[in-house]
């Protein structure tokens, strides 16, 4: 009888049927290693099926299947088997015989077909850690590198090469900027201003920031340049000239713009910022200098340059003449620099001007870097000049001569007006004039001064100083009878007078009131008692204490000392018609006006001043002092020689009549000379001039009118009288001069043979 085969559980190959006990030190399951699969057997388990199915026989009833038991985990010796030996161990499994319906067929462990090993998987292997401390020594080492070479830098930047990268750093980040000072006022002697200062905006720029790589354009300049042209009136090839000078870190583009230039330029700059700062025109900037294949670029969109980033504007002054062009031909005017260019304001140019300062401050992209501290040397504002210019005397004077120049059709012509007492000018007018506040529409003929500039003949005016000296020598006095023929030859020259007459018996005053060359020439004569050039000498010493061909004192610019010969360098005629005020003798307007003063003034000459005084930049006020007197005629012949003048105008005879004043005693001259030619050969048209004080009784003021060229009559009584009385009228009402208490004295002008 055959026993059934019982179920292997220890998978240790034998072929006996005694039950294996479990092994009580079995191992667990090691994790990663693969398990048997349920109702498998485990490895080496089929080994030792397949050796147990070859020694035992077929049976012919087969065995019972039993169910599957779990495998207990296979032994340390199993573990141990090579693969090889347990892929030989494993046999085809036999082909399983069929059985009733109904019933499965038996299967014998012969019979039982080994199933495939599954591969295990093999075991990662693990990470093997290098030595900590070799690794820190390694890292130690190389941040040592490191950290050395940011010292060595450092210490370069700092010790070494400090001065000269904090030199280049400062070149390029700080920008030193003049600061104008203020320029001080010109005021009338009341102190309203004739010329001012008045904030205004000077236009400037980097150049350094107008490069290719600064704006990412190549053409910069031209584009700002053709931006800025019509606004502040430069040209645009000069803007683009000064704008392509990178190594220039300032540059003035324009002076003295206004407010509303200022604001123009403003909203442009700001309007193409704005556009720059788009992220289209960003994202270009951003290309800039990239390589091509980068998708780089060499310079960006016109619509995304901003050509006036480089462009500022800086706070300053423009001069203004409130007054336009009153007194314009003393007060002159200032360049496009703002420096003085013609009459005072040129002579004043120090004291005006003040001392100029500047500024140091940091700047990135053109912005100022609050931060990054800076220097300053504040500007020192110029001083105020006070005239002695009264503005109300100085308008009537300069629309006098104005309307006078235009109805007589003269070239040109001037008044002055003096205080006899003091030496002041109190107006001094020329026509025509100019606007200083617009030079474009100027001539240069019309900017200056031609009161003080131009030298000419004064003719008949003059006559008072030959008389003058005749009286104060003693060889004459007013009442002196002299005969005057039609015609007096001298040096082989026939002399006349302006007006064809027969013998006329005249007093000295008669000589002056009907203004007679011959008259003259004869009284001249007997200062030198028969000799000719000794009489020449005494006029000569006259006519200089008078101040002609001297400096009148004021030192303006262009003024002109006028023009005496000396008596040993007269010849022939000149000897004679310098008595007249003719030839070899020239004067300005001033001059001739200080003669008349000096007589007003009892003999005494007062040199003429026209600044009053200057206030410093610290308010102390300076002023000028008093002008020199110089006693040039004694204090009665000043006297004779006053009522001698009023005769000219009173007299009925008198060539004067027309500067006549009611309520007023009036003494004074007039004039009519040849006029030189402008190339200096010969004679070209004639000199009016009028020249008289008042009241004569009381003298306070005097004024003198002169008229070139004029073509519409040429007699000084008849052109320059009703200027004179005019001015003058005007001029002692305006300083409240009460009027003459007194009738002229009416001294007799001819006598009866």
């Amino acid at each position: 009888m055959t026993t059934p085969r019982q179920p292997s559980g220890s998978g240790s190959g034998s072929g006996s049927g005694r039950r294996q006990p479990p092994r009580t030190g079995a191992a667990r399951p090691v994790a990663g290693r693969s398990q048997p699969a349920k109702g498998q057997p485990a490895k080496g388990q089929s080994a030792a099926r397949g050796q147990a199915a070859k020694a035992q026989p077929a049976k012919s009833q087969p065995a019972k299947a039993q169910p599957a038991k779990a495998q207990p985990v296979r032994s340390q010796s199993a573990k141990a088997q090579p693969a090889k030996a347990a892929a030989a161990s494993r046999t085809p499994r036999a082909p399983q015989q069929r059985r009733p319906e109904g019933r499965p067929p038996a299967r014998s462990q012969a019979a039982v077909r080994p199933r495939p090993k599954s591969r295990l998987p093999q075991r990662p292997k693990a990470l093997e850690l290098a030595e900590p401390k070799r690794r820190l020594r390694v890292i130690t080492v190389a941040l040592s590198l490191v950290f050395s070479v940011f010292a060595g830098r450092l210490v370069q930047l700092q010790l070494v090469d400090a001065d000269a990268l904090a030199a280049d750093a400062n070149t390029n980040r700080y920008l030193n900027i003049p600061i104008t000072a203020e320029r001080g006022s010109i005021t009338s002697s009341d102190g309203v201003a004739l010329a001012a200062t008045v904030d205004a905006y000077d236009i400037t720029a980097d150049p350094a920031m107008f490069t290719p790589e600064a704006t990412g354009i190549p053409d910069a300049p031209e584009q700002a340049a053709a931006l800025l042209s019509p606004i502040i009136g430069v040209a645009k090839d000069k803007l683009a000239a000064d704008l392509h000078t990178p190594k220039t870190r300032y540059k003035r583009l324009a002076a003295q713009q206004t407010p509303a230039a200022k604001n123009q330029i403003s909203d442009l700059k700001a309007g193409l910022e704005k556009k720059a700062g788009s992220r289209t025109c960003q994202a270009q900037k951003k290309l800039l200098g990239k390589p091509a294949e980068q998708g780089g670029r060499t310079r960006v969109d016109n619509e995304c340059a901003n050509p006036l980033a480089g462009v500022f504007n800086r706070e300053t002054q423009k001069r203004i003449y409130p007054a336009e062009g009153l007194a314009a031909n003393l007060v002159g005017y200032v360049n496009g620099e703002g420096e003085g260019a013609g009459g005072l304001e040129l002579q004043y140019q120090k004291q005006l001007a003040g001392k100029d300062g500047h500024s140091s401050y940091a700047q990135a992209g053109g912005r100022l870097v609050p931060t990054a501290g800076g220097s300053m040397d504040p500007a020192v504002s110029g001083s105020d000049v006070k005239l002695t210019i009264n503005r109300d005397v100085q308008w009537a004077a300069q629309r006098a001569i104005t309307d006078q120049v235009a109805n007589s059709g003269a070239e040109k012509g001037y008044v002055v007006v003096q205080d006899v007492k003091t030496g002041q000018v109190i107006a001094m007018a020329s026509a025509p004039g100019f606007n200083p506040n617009d030079l474009s529409l100027a001539k240069q003929s019309q900017m200056g001064n031609p009161a003080l500039v131009d030298a000419y003949e004064p003719g008949s005016t003059a006559k008072l100083m030959s008389l003058a000296a005749v009286l104060d020598s003693g060889k004459a006095n007013w009442d002196t009878r002299v005969t005057v023929p039609n015609r007096l030859v001298r040096a082989g020259q026939q002399f006349k007078d302006d007006v064809e007459h027969g013998d006329w018996y005249l007093t000295l005053a008669g000589v002056l009131a009907k203004s007679s060359n011959i008259g003259t020439i004869e009284a001249v004569e007997t200062l030198g008692d028969g000799d000719q050039l000794k009489a020449n000498q005494i006029l000569d010493g006259y006519m200089r204490k008078f101040g002609v061909a001297q400096p009148t004192g004021l030192n303006f610019p262009g003024e002109t000392p006028g023009m005496l010969k000396k008596p040993e360098d007269l010849v022939a005629s000149e000897k004679y018609n310098i008595a007249f005020g003719q030839g070899p003798l020239q004067m300005n307007a001033l001059q001739a006006t200080s003669v008349y003063s000096t007589i007003a003034n009892g003999g005494v000459r007062v040199a003429p001043s026209i600044v009053q005084g200057v206030a410093g930049p610290d308010g102390k006020y300076t002023p000028t002092p008093p002008g020199e007197q110089t006693r040039v005629v004694s204090e009665q012949t000043a006297k004779t020689l006053t009522s001698m003048l009023e005769s000219v105008v009173d007299d009925e005879q008198g060539t004067g009549g027309k500067a006549a004043i009611p309520g007023y005693r009036v003494a004074g001259k007039t004039g009519t000379a040849n006029r030189g030619a402008a190339d200096g050969k010969g004679y070209d048209g004639y000199t009016a001039s009028f020249i008289g004080f008042a009241p004569a009784d009381a003298p306070r003021y005097t004024v003198s009118c002169t008229l070139q060229g004029p073509v519409n009559g040429h007699f000084g009584g008849q052109l320059c009288g009703p200027v004179f009385k005019q001015v003058m009228e005007f001029t002692l009402k305006t300083m409240q001069v009460p009027p003459s208490g007194s009738q002229a004295p009416n001294l007799p002008v001819e006598w009866k043979p």
